[in-house]
């Protein structure tokens, strides 16, 4: 045995790795937090129980209810003769649906052979031949699924929501980048808008709106257009000062250094803004379906709906490929905009002779698909892969669900989690008097942040119950924090296992790319046939629908930790646990919060499309509002929702980590 000398917790360089919790609990800035927090409680608590008790005091609810009833009602009522209806968002509406039919009706013009070769050609000139490659095969899957005019009609909506929410979120953040006062107020409601659940975004649009396509493309964009302000205003507020100033020394105006410096400085944050969009618009394409969307999403949802396997892998396939194919496109032509620095930009935008071929080709295979006569897919290419699916689910249904020796099936896990893990929390978090709740919120927030965070984390825990909304959220609250943690503990270790092993990193990569593009209703499905309806499928879908984000940064984090650190550490003996513990987990700290951080947002948005299943709680009051069109009931719950998310990001990211930014 080999005595290795252990590693300073300073680390191998002498440089100061970031506080944990034991260090916190250490000093005696933490003691005297501790101190503090004990005397306010042993003087607070006694007063408040004698005069509220345990639950949340009906004295310190506000109704909101009844002011958003009205509204609604106002709304339904006027949406036929009101002028802001009439001249304004009547408009919009059909501009929105004389858009997304046009594109619609560009695709039926060209056909599957034009469609098919437009898009394989334009990602070989964008990323090459391997990604057209991938492109090529997925149009085809998607014929041979019979999923050909679904896919057109979401690749429809998708170009036109895409194009509308990169302009909204790049003006939003032209104008967060080139102004501090802006980029204050924006934040938070940037926040807001991307912690707020799908779900609570339709209710409002479907009332002003209706269920169609404007409402489903309204609520896209509403969606997936904070990634791209986000990324805008942090490419513009990083640009290189040296280079600003030389501008403005040369005479420069404030518009010439915008357009000849700062923009071309972040044009790498402005495309990868791109593709974070288009990834969240397509997330949403499932979720509009609720609401009258045709294409895929739609008959994901129909399949949620009779619980049809086979049905909804053939629709979640293409989604899958479409996300795929333009996650790399966009991607690769970052990488490229990033590398090139000539000022004539990118070889693959110059070329006016390539992109001339690329149309030509197209129009020519158009044209050939049409003197064929079929535009679109030819049915008798379709392969039914319903039936074998719905087979298998069902062997596995019959096998697993019961009766398996030893571990027993997946209805006694369901059970087994639910009474021993669900149940507890929940009855512990609901029995815990509401004023020991927001204490225990304000200690954890202020022993890894300052009072400022400990302030935002308490007062929305208590506009949580300000709300009247208390106890379900104590419940959906229980349902994020178990899913959490298995959450973290299984990404933490896979994405540990990956980070030292480049065989296992590349054999999870394609299995995390389908996980992370798959769509959220997509997980119910299958979880719904193993485990039944209940609490305990809705943490389930929701840890496989963000384990591949916590895999994914924990091993980028480890991967990017300096080698020389860890080459010294090998130099002084220390075996690979402590090179891990003490150099390797310390060092990657920063993206180890990330992953906290993506992990309670992720789990917190299949916890409340749970409520699709048996979830309970706010997910259940969401799904009810937009089902009834009670605008009180679902938006209030979202609110809540909201607020959980907030005080969950406060309690688990050190202060130092927001104000160095989260990212996008």
């Amino acid at each position: 045995m080999s005595t290795a000398t252990p590693v300073s917790p300073r680390g191998t360089l002498g440089v100061d790795t970031p506080k944990g919790p034991a260090q916190i609990l250490a000093n005696r800035r933490g003691l005297a937090k501790l101190l503090l927090l004990a005397v306010v409680a042993a003087v607070v608590v006694p007063l408040l129980s004698a005069k509220y008790g345990a639950a949340w005091p009906h004295a310190l609810t506000v109704d909101v209810s009844g002011p958003l009833d009205k509204t609604s009602s106002w709304i339904i009522d006027n949406r036929d003769s009101h002028w802001l209806f009439v001249y304004f968002l009547g408009h919009l509406s059909n501009a929105v649906v004389l858009s997304v039919r046009g594109v619609y009706l560009l695709l039926l013009a060209l056909g599957w052979t034009g469609v098919t070769a437009g898009v394989t050609l334009l990602a070989w000139r964008v990323a090459g031949w391997r990604i057209a490659l991938t492109a090529l095969l997925s149009f085809v899957v998607s014929g041979l699924l019979g999923m050909w005019v679904p896919t057109m009609q979401t690749l429809a909506l998708m170009v036109v929501a895409v194009v509308v929410s990169v302009a909204v979120g790049a003006l939003l953040g032209l104008a967060a980048g080139l102004s501090d006062r802006l980029f204050r107020i924006l934040r938070p409601v940037l926040d807001t808008m991307q912690v707020l659940p799908a779900f609570a975004y339709l209710l409002p649009v479907v009332l002003v709106f209706g269920i169609g396509v404007p409402a489903a493309l309204l609520a896209t964009v509403i969606y997936a257009a904070p990634p791209m302000a986000r990324l805008t205003a942090l490419g513009l507020r990083g640009a290189d000062a040296g280079v600003l100033e030389a501008s403005a020394s040369l005479g420069a105006t404030g518009r010439q250094r915008l357009l000849t410096a700062r923009l071309p400085l972040a044009r790498k944050e402005l495309l990868l803004g791109v593709n974070q969009t288009i990834m969240m618009a397509l997330s949403m394409a499932v979720i509009a379906s609720v609401i009258g969307a045709a294409g895929l999403g739609d008959r994901v949802y129909q399949a949620l709906a009779s619980v049809d396997v086979g049905a909804a892998l053939a629709a979640a396939i293409p989604i899958v490929l479409l996300a795929i194919v333009m996650d790399r496109t966009t991607a690769a032509a970052g990488e490229k905009i990033g590398a090139d620095t000539s000022a004539a930009g990118p070889a693959f935008l110059r070329g006016w002779r390539a992109w001339t071929g690329v149309a030509v080709v197209t129009a020519a295979l158009a044209l050939l698909g049409r003197l064929s006569g079929s535009l679109v897919w030819p049915t008798g290419w379709a392969v039914d892969i319903a039936h074998p699916v719905n087979d298998f689910k069902e062997w596995m249904v019959n096998h697993l669900y019961s009766g398996v020796p030893v571990v027993g099936g997946t209805a006694d896990w369901a059970a087994h989690f639910t009474n021993w893990v669900l149940n507890p929390l929940r009855d512990g978090l609901t029995a815990l008097p509401w004023y020991g709740t927001l204490l225990l919120v304000a200690a954890l927030a202020w022993l890894i942040g300052t009072w400022r965070t400990a302030l935002t984390a308490v007062l929305a825990m208590a506009a949580i119950g300000v709300l009247g909304v208390w106890k379900p959220s104590m419940n959906t609250l229980s349902q994020v924090l178990a899913a959490l943690v298995v959450t973290l503990v299984l990404g933490f270790a896979i994405g540990i296992l990956a980070a030292g092993s480049k065989r296992l990193e590349a054999i999870l990569r394609p299995v995390l790319d389908v996980m992370q593009t798959m769509p959220q209703f997509v997980y119910l499905i299958p979880v719904v046939a193993l485990f039944a309806v209940g609490r305990a499928p809705a943490a389930a879908a929701a840890v496989v629908y963000a384990l591949p984000a916590v895999i994914r940064i924990t091993t980028q984090g480890l991967r990017q930790v300096d080698p020389a650190a860890m080459e010294s550490a090998r130099s002084l003996g220390a075996t690979r646990w402590q090179i891990l513990r003490q150099v390797q987990l310390p060092l990657a700290r920063p993206a180890l919060l990330l992953a906290v951080n993506q992990g309670v947002v992720l789990v917190l948005a299949v916890v409340i499309i749970g409520g699709l299943v048996g979830g309970g709680a706010l997910g259940y009051d969401v799904v009810t509002g937009l089902a009834t069109g009670d605008l009180g009931l679902g938006l209030v719950a979202g609110v809540a929702i909201v607020c959980l998310g907030l005080m969950l990001d406060r309690v688990t990211q050190p202060t130092e980590r927001r104000t160095t930014g989260k990212g996008a």
